[in-house]
């Protein structure tokens, strides 16, 4: 590995939160449709909510979410006006892996980071301070990120033609 660069922790041994039958169908999945999926949603929810700082130091990166029970991983990029999405290529700068029960416990805040990395149920590879940027980003906002999902839903909704805001 390169300096910078390191095999942050293992990938450990989670429960799987899906059954094996959809992790053999994700594994057989093309990933590029999850990635442009992904960043929908990662512009949707998280792209408001990052400061101009973290912005700069994320362009360029390529950053992969795998989630391994799922069998899928989702590649993507920050561009200078939100995420896009990746063509899985070689290496990316960071890959982040947990099983997906852990993926949305983080995402509602039911478990702390550090919890599922020193039990080996989260993972990061790569870019030691780029995992630690976007750990600490992720820190730092104060309102789950499945609540953040469900207010940008409501807005979006709500803004689309002829729906009235008491229908959300």
């Amino acid at each position: 590995m390169t300096p910078g660069t390191s095999h942050i922790a293992g990938g450990g041994q989670a429960p799987s939160s899906l059954p094996p039958v959809l992790g053999a169908l994700g594994r057989r999945l093309p990933a590029w449709p999850g990635s442009l999926l992904c960043v929908a949603a990662l512009n949707l929810v998280l792209r408001p909510h990052l400061p101009c700082d973290v912005r700069a130091s994320l362009r360029g990166k390529h950053l992969r979410v795998h989630v391994r029970d799922a069998g899928v991983g989702f590649d993507f990029t920050w561009r200078d006006t939100g995420f896009a999405a990746l063509r899985a290529g070689p290496v990316p700068d960071l890959e982040i892996g947990a099983c997906a029960r852990d993926f949305v416990a983080l995402a509602r805040r039911e478990q702390d980071p550090d919890t599922l990395f020193f039990s080996r149920r989260l993972s990061m590879e790569g870019d030691t301070e780029l995992g630690l940027l976007v750990k600490n980003t992720l820190d730092a906002v104060d309102v789950p990120l499945t609540e953040l999902g469900r207010q940008a839903l409501v807005r979006l909704v709500r803004s689309l033609p002829g729906v009235r805001a008491k229908t959300v």
